[in-house]
């Protein structure tokens, strides 16, 4: 089945890190997860789109209005997981700067794409629909995501500085659930340095070793019950 129809998809997604200069960086669609609207996204449904405009002509948004740019994309593109973008608010806009201090305390944590619909499927026993093909025109910054996974999972250049902010690393990094990154959080939180290398990658000494030991010992618990 072919379209033409004009839509937003608040995707599963994440922001992997956001610094002060208003960079950030992460997913704004994950492949082949269900949005609330019974949509999926499958591999490659980007790609056509992004050869045509290319991550220059995407536009960053706020709220879905197209009179409210607030930055732009340094580098759009899909891989395994999804489409993974590098973005950047520009701040000498007063919006951007609300945005980046919104981002900063969680008031804003969601990720929203705007397309048409060029090619899809419609599954006739689910009413799922497959998205093989969209025109992608927008990505935003939204304040109420379809998807309880469509969230921003923040990291700040100076590190994990809240507990909100490690249960959101919890989740999104090691594959908690709600429930078991509020209980762990709870049992103790220290605010965790975090560096960037040259590269531009957000690294914590040993977190990869502290997650593999909460995901044993958390497996253990459930195991035990």
């Amino acid at each position: 089945m072919r379209a033409a129809e004009t839509k937003r998809l608040r995707a599963p997604s994440t922001i992997e890190y956001v610094d002060e200069s208003g960079r950030f960086e992460g997913y704004a669609a994950i492949f082949d997860q269900v949005d609330q609207g019974r949509d999926i996204v499958l591999p490659g449904a980007f790609r056509r789109s992004l050869e045509m405009r290319g991550a220059a002509g995407i536009k960053l948004l706020w709220q879905h209005d197209p009179a409210e740019p607030i930055g732009s994309f340094d580098e759009i593109a899909e891989d395994a997981r999804g489409l993974h973008i590098r973005a950047r608010l520009l701040l000498d806009v007063q919006r951007a700067r609300e945005a980046l201090a919104l981002l900063r305390i969680g008031a804003i944590d969601g990720l929203s794409i705007g397309y048409k619909t060029v090619a899809s499927t419609i599954d006739a026993e689910t009413g799922i629909r497959r998205l093989s093909e969209i025109d992608l025109w927008e990505i935003s910054l939204v304040t109420f995501p379809m998807q309880e996974a469509a969230r921003v999972a923040r990291v700040k250049a100076g590190g994990i500085a809240t507990r909100r902010e490690f249960e959101h690393f919890l989740r999104d990094a090691g594959g908690f659930s709600r429930r078991e990154a509020k209980a762990i959080a709870a049992g103790g939180f220290r605010p965790v340095p975090i560096r960037r290398d040259a590269g531009e990658e957000l690294a914590a000494p040993g977190l990869a070793d502290l997650l593999a030991s909460l995901r044993r010992a958390t497996d253990q618990l459930h195991s035990q019950t």
